[in-house]
């Protein structure tokens, strides 16, 4: 079993949390995660051009740039983080200019070497898969795609072919950020996914707090949370690990207590 495997097998909905490389003391905010109990963590990988962020997560890509943040010390970070956390499923995120740029291959060998779990690439559509995906699943690395509202019945079997890991459901059609779908299309929307889809399915983009993540996990695999971390580094900078730490730690009691309360 992977670590991406063990992480959605634990008896409980998985908390996925993501923040963006070299935006703050990176690895002091990946430990604070970790001992505040998500279950799987995305890494984001910064670029001039976030076109599925919004204002938040574009602001951390351009503070992490300027800080001088790039993709050899992005593989750097998660090769630090998997010898002081070897369980923890780490699975970078972004775009496709900075994977592909020194080759697919590279890219995925860099994967392997720093122990990173899966790959979510915003901007490779299924029709694409050759750019980068053959690479990365010969590495047993997971290429994790995105489904959204609009994935229709016809488009995920598309979605799905070649997809591992789990599947990141995008809850609301726009980038990310405050805004959030009603609870009732997103478990209507999973339900659906979920007859097709033999891979966990985790729901994110406007899920910032525990009173929005719990009632998401009672219906999903998986609860992704990214910008309310984004905003607690940008708020509080070297001394983000504290708060993103108890922010994390209330989000898992929420995310992995939700299927108890329907007990």
């Amino acid at each position: 079993m992977t670590r991406l495997q063990s992480a959605f097998a634990k008896g409980h909905p998985a908390l996925v949390c993501f923040v963006t490389a070299g935006d703050g003391p990176t690895p002091a905010i990946l430990d604070a995660l970790v001992e505040g109990g998500a279950d799987v963590i995305e890494l984001g990988m910064p670029f001039t051009d976030p076109m599925a962020d919004g204002p938040a997560i574009q602001k951390a890509n351009l503070r992490a740039l300027a800080a001088g943040i790039t993709t050899s010390t992005i593989f750097k970070l998660a090769a630090e983080f998997r010898v002081r956390h070897p369980e923890v499923p780490l699975v970078l995120m972004g775009y496709a200019n900075p994977m592909i740029t020194r080759g697919p291959q590279w890219f995925a060998d860099q994967c392997a070497d720093a122990g990173v779990d899966g790959v979510i690439c915003v901007d490779i559509p299924p029709e694409e898969d050759g750019e980068l995906g053959p690479y990365l699943r010969e590495k047993g690395i997971s290429l994790i795609r995105l489904a959204t509202p609009t994935t229709d019945v016809a488009r995920l079997p598309a979605v799905l072919d070649g997809s591992s890991g789990f599947l990141y459901y995008v809850s609301v059609a726009g980038i990310t950020g405050k805004q959030s779908a009603a609870l009732a299309s997103i478990e209507e929307a999973v339900t659906r996914i979920k007859q097709t889809a033999q891979i966990p399915v985790a729901v994110g983009f406007g899920v910032r707090t525990p009173e929005q993540a719990g009632p998401i996990a009672r219906v999903a695999d998986g609860v992704v949370v990214g910008s309310a971390f984004i905003d607690l580094i940008a708020q509080h900078g070297d001394d983000a690990a504290g708060p993103v730490r108890e922010l994390a730690t209330a989000l898992a009691g929420a995310v992995h207590s939700a299927r108890k309360e329907l007990a």
